[in-house]
């Protein structure tokens, strides 16, 4: 575990650099009922940043089983319009929206793939207008992570309990650089090199990219006046934050019909509750047409399956070997880490 300095300071990060809280402006959080002490930190933090009501949503991995082993078909196959009202009430009011993310990886391994893909489906329907508001930067948002004991220990299955949770903040504070004197003036540095990175590539105006590798020989097309983001981002009012901590990347639109080739995976994809791992994917015309997987093979079936647009890339990234995460030469199970 973390002294209490370094945690009061990955809070004050959160609220300063990942959302940046406007005096006045609500704060809406989603966080793992393990993470209740922590949970309690930001909204402190929110709160003495001005922030004039901080909403926290408690999740749980164990009633998350449970609804996803007994819930009737016909449950999981609706979200309730409550759920996205809410949301979209404090997007209305210029709230900032903070997603604690530490959820088990295998949680799900032993539930019927399809029974997540209708919860999944569902959501993504009535979520739809809240979810344009953060896809669009209407307002602040950023995904974090604290570690919880099911996601530690598939990170360290080795250790104990409390070995494994310590281990896993040890790494979450280098990869958040909280471990540095001054971690907002740090992230300061490192929005400043991925903007300038970003700059280049925009600059450059590629016509697409090749990416080769053991396994992998794709070619990814990318449209006429593209724009290369990464880093912090800025709101549709003008506030700058950071969509995801930690972050390394530099991202673009690939072109919708442009992608040709096979893509290897290099490390899982924890996706829904469940790890898909050693899979492979062959595009043409910029759709997936061919797949397999090693492990979640039906998870991923029905992942691609979700929409018109699953078998369609949504971004491509480059990410630095240099940063933190790449560098630790840890499996994270975590989409943040990657």
């Amino acid at each position: 575990m973390l002294g209490e300095d370094m945690l009061q300071k990955y809070a004050a990060l959160i609220v300063e650099k990942g959302v940046n809280v406007q005096r006045g402006k609500p704060v809406f959080i989603t966080a793992p009922i393990e993470g209740a002490d922590f949970t309690r930190l930001v909204v402190r933090e929110a709160y003495a940043r001005g922030a004039n009501n901080v909403y926290v949503e408690w999740t749980d991995d164990q009633l998350a089983l449970l609804k996803y082993t007994y819930a009737t078909e016909e449950v999981l196959q609706h979200y309730p319009e409550w759920e996205a009202t809410k949301r979209e009430s404090f997007a209305k009011d210029g709230g900032a929206f903070i997603s604690i993310y530490a959820s088990d990886p295998d949680l799900l391994k032993d539930v019927d793939p399809a029974r997540v893909a209708m919860a999944t489906k569902a959501s993504g329907k009535t979520l739809a207008t809240f979810r344009n508001y953060l896809m669009n930067d209407k307002v602040t948002w950023t995904v974090v992570s604290i570690p919880t004991v099911g996601w530690a220990k598939k990170v360290f299955p080795e250790e104990s309990e409390e070995t494994a949770v310590g281990r896993l903040w040890q790494e979450i504070a280098k990869t958040v650089r909280i471990d540095e004197a001054n971690p907002i003036a740090a992230w300061d540095r490192h929005n400043a090199r991925l903007q300038h990175i970003r700059e280049q590539l925009n600059v450059k105006k590629y016509t697409a990219l090749r990416l080769t590798a053991p396994g992998t020989d794709v070619s990814v097309g990318l449209p006429d006046g593209h724009i290369w983001h990464g880093g912090a981002a800025q709101s549709a009012s003008g506030i700058t934050f950071n969509p995801n901590m930690p972050t390394e990347e530099v991202f673009t639109a690939p072109h919708k019909y442009k992608v040709d080739g096979t893509v290897a995976s290099t490390r899982p994809l924890h996706y829904g509750g469940n790890v898909i791992d050693n899979f492979t994917l062959t595009f043409a015309a910029g759709k997936v047409v061919d797949f397999s997987a090693e492990q979640g093979e039906a998870v991923l079936a029905h992942l691609l399956d979700t929409d018109d647009g699953a078998r369609r890339l949504g971004e491509i990234a480059l990410v630095p070997d240099a940063s933190p995460i790449s560098q630790s030469g840890i499996v994270f199970y975590n989409t943040l880490f990657r």
